[in-house]
């Protein structure tokens, strides 16, 4: 359903009337397309304390194809990046203030801001205060940057090589609805792998999609495809017909299987037996009713289908080896699994669990099997479920967050394909909200 809100500010009449009455004026997000693969304009290079990856991470700058600058030749630049590793204390910490103060303003609409810092450490509490400083710092710049444009916090925990992934993804248009989000880079697996080519990272992989015949599932497939995947697409098998279509429009395999069977896992394991590089779990349902009126199978299925389905199958492909080394596995978790909702005690247990499950998975599959673990946490998308929600309270869902709209199925695609791209290798037990930085659990 179309954002006549979103549509009638960008008129005039609609900017006159929101600004005199003080309502929310969302700004129309440049997402990614062929014809624009990235963003529009300069990348100002900033850098807070005494930076030791200065020349290293001016590399991995230049690479995003935008034109880097310092801030003396800096005119509306698209985006600015602030190497903020070497900040240990509160001096070092006032200057990522006096490094973006002068800039913000004059960004282009639709602009990145990432802070680049340090994992706070277990015995330099001066350190580990600064550096979660920054949390609170992006977090707050996010919410009152506004036009649309986005702030996020990557840390670096080992070589600056590994986030180049990240930075690539975070600075293009991939991420255009991805905001005040702190993402680890790097301390556990076996380190990200440069693809031959950064268009086409997924090139010569297979990927799972469950839950793709439809929404978010089908948008996640086709990404994984444009990325250069060969898709295996699962879904129920009520919904055959529709995951047919679907799978011959991509030139993918249909698999229709109920993700709750016992075997499932198994039966994965012999449709593949070559083995998968990315696994997806994306198939979830809704049963929502209050607490006090919910009855046991309201519960159980939903904890059925969105968690312990997950948990069996993940457990049952791993054991058999059926995800390869150098492989990912990426959950649908959601906001309501961070901050809870009212009516949604089932499903918001079940992806609080999928939480659980990537914190306490990530590492040893990283260990024992080389894979990583990883989670994304949509919230207001625009889907067919969404539409059918009653109007005000769809209009509270797409303007309660800092980019004052609700997202698309892609946006949470373009998340899922950056997680599942070998250049990854080093984001690990990671959960990244797509919610335009929700005033939910954001």
């Amino acid at each position: 359903m179309a954002d006549r809100y979103l549509n009638f500010t960008g008129t005039a009449p609609g900017r006159f009337l929101t600004r005199r009455l003080g309502l929310p004026q969302p700004a129309p997000l440049h997402r990614f397309s062929p014809e624009h693969p990235r963003l529009n304009g300069q990348l100002l290079h900033l850098t807070a304390g005494e930076p030791a990856h200065r020349d290293e991470l001016g590399k991995l700058l230049a690479g995003t194809g935008l034109d880097v600058v310092t801030a003396a030749s800096a005119e509306r630049p698209a985006a600015a990046v602030v190497d903020a590793t070497a900040v240990t204390g509160l001096d070092s910490l006032a200057e990522v203030h006096a490094a973006l103060h002068p800039v913000v303003r004059s960004m282009a609409t639709g602009g990145r801001v990432i802070v680049i810092g340090a994992p706070p450490s277990p015995d330099d509490h001066h350190q580990a205060a600064a550096q979660q400083g920054l949390e609170g710092f992006v977090r707050s710049l996010g919410k009152e940057i506004g036009r649309g444009r986005t702030v996020n916090l990557m840390r670096v925990a080992g070589a600056v090589a590994d986030a180049e992934s990240t930075l690539r993804f975070l600075l293009s248009p991939k991420s255009a609805y991805v905001s005040g989000q702190v993402i680890q880079v790097g301390g556990a697996g076996d380190g990200a792998a440069a693809p031959d080519d950064w268009d086409r990272p997924l090139a010569g992989r297979t990927a799972l999609v469950t839950g793709a015949a439809r929404g978010i599932g089908e948008a996640v497939a086709e990404t994984l495809v444009r990325d250069g995947a060969e898709v295996v697409l699962l879904d129920v098998p009520s919904a055959e017909a529709d995951l047919a279509k679907v799978a011959g429009r991509l030139g993918g395999r249909a698999l229709p299987l109920d993700i709750t069977a016992a075997d499932a896992g198994e039966r994965i394991a012999e449709f593949v037996p070559d083995g998968l590089d990315t696994l997806v779990h994306n198939a979830g349902i809704t049963r929502d009713r209050r607490l006090a009126n919910m009855p046991a199978e309201r519960w159980s299925s939903v904890l059925e289908v969105n968690l312990a389905s997950v948990l069996r199958t993940t457990d049952s492909l791993l054991a058999a080896g059926a995800v390869r080394r150098g492989g990912s596995i990426v959950a649908t978790a959601s906001i309501a699994g961070l901050a809870g909702n009212a009516g949604q005690t089932n499903y918001a247990a079940s992806k609080a669990g999928i939480v659980g499950l990537v914190r306490s998975l990530a590492p040893r599959a990283a260990a024992e099997h080389g894979v990583t673990v990883n989670a994304v946490a949509p919230g207001f998308i625009e889907t067919k479920m969404t539409a059918a929600v009653p109007l005000f309270i769809r209009e509270a869902g797409r303007r309660m967050n800092s980019l004052g709209q609700g997202g698309l199925p892609v946006d949470v695609a373009e998340t899922t394909s950056w997680f599942a791209s070998p250049g990854s290798g080093a984001v690990n037990g990671q959960v990244v909200r797509v919610c335009g930085q929700s005033l939910l659990g954001a």
